[in-house]
């Protein structure tokens, strides 16, 4: 089987998408040829029956530009291709499906935000399928969505003891943007024992994001936090495997409304969560969006150590095996 695969970036030391390249590996070793057009590319490093196709976006090239490789790569690989796999872009499915109908090529979705758009209600007109994390991670109503859970690494994310300090070490993950309410996060440790120390790991992308994080970095001396919340920036795949494991607890209060995989791989390593996300209903305790309750939640979790059957839940539901599996059979 022939796989061409539409993303948006391919590089292994990237902290938002660097987790695709794992993707990608495991979709290579269940097909003849894998064909990958990406917006942008950095560094990688793939079997050889990988082909890795750059539209030019780290090479700063216009958006005119990218739209004719875009239809370059897609007529030069279509043909060999016995499917099209698009991540998470619900445009390109539309650009495609013209050439890809002419060819008699089917595509397939991987889809995971709450937001219902207009050009997701068309691409799901024309693919054969979606797939996605959870219920909550796509919400548009349709015979075509598939819940497959999400695709961890559970051998990168996996407990390992670590040498830890007398401090509560705390923990959330993620951009540093509005949705993830990092504002509640700050209440919540204000509120928290005063050796309790959280950790922001993350980076803002848009300039947007940019002015939130001064937000918060404001909240954080209006508080009187300073020295008890550090923003660590961006961590690659590679480095967050430590990170979960030298921190007692994972706090996250996302409104995106879908499944983040930072709390899977959080729970592949055993870390306790505490959530008010209702993406997770289905697997932890969801929290109401109160701070006292929350902070009183951070003092029974204390020193409960690590929680192995929460990693059996990330293995049985969330694996990337599994999911990779579950991808190929429905596009063979």
């Amino acid at each position: 089987m022939n796989l061409l695969i539409f993303t948006q970036k391919v590089d292994k030391e990237d902290d938002n998408l660097g987790f695709f390249h794992r993707w990608l590996e495991e979709l290579a070793e269940r097909a003849d040829k894998v064909f990958v057009v990406a917006n942008f590319i950095g560094k990688y490093s793939l079997p050889a029956n990988v082909q890795v196709f750059s539209l030019g976006k780290e090479k700063k090239i216009g958006r005119i530009m990218r739209y004719i490789n875009f239809y370059k790569y897609l007529f030069s690989a279509l043909p060999k291709a016995d499917a099209v796999f698009v991540h998470m872009i619900q445009i390109w499915v539309i650009l495609a499906w013209p050439a890809a109908a002419i060819f008699k090529k089917k595509i397939y979705l991987w889809y995971t935000h709450k937001s219902v758009t207009s050009s997701l209600r068309l691409a799901e007109k024309l693919v054969a399928k979606i797939f996605t994390a959870s219920p909550e991670s796509c919400r548009l109503r349709s015979k075509k969505i598939m819940v497959t859970g999400h695709g961890i690494d559970t051998e990168r994310f996996k407990p390992k003891n670590m040498l830890k300090t007398g401090a509560l070490k705390l923990l959330s993950v993620g951009r540093i943007t509005p949705s993830k309410d990092y504002e509640f996060i700050l209440e919540v440790v204000s509120l928290a024992s005063g050796n309790a120390v959280l950790d922001i790991v993350g980076e803002p992308i848009t300039k947007a994001d940019v002015t939130y994080k001064r937000k918060l970095e404001m909240l954080v001396l209006e508080k009187n936090l300073r020295g008890r919340v550090i923003f660590l920036g961006a961590k690659n795949q590679d480095e967050m495997q430590d990170i979960y494991n030298s921190h007692d607890i994972l706090l996250h209060a996302s409104e995106t409304g879908s499944m983040d995989k930072v709390v899977l791989e959080a729970m592949s390593c055993g870390l306790p969560i505490i959530t008010t996300s209702e993406a997770f209903k289905s697997l932890l305790a969801v929290l109401p969006k109160d701070a006292a309750v929350i902070a009183g939640k951070i003092v029974q979790t204390a020193g409960a150590g690590k929680n192995l059957a929460l990693r059996e839940l990330v293995i049985k539901n969330h694996n990337l095996e599994n999911l990779i599996e579950t991808i190929i059979a429905n596009m063979r």
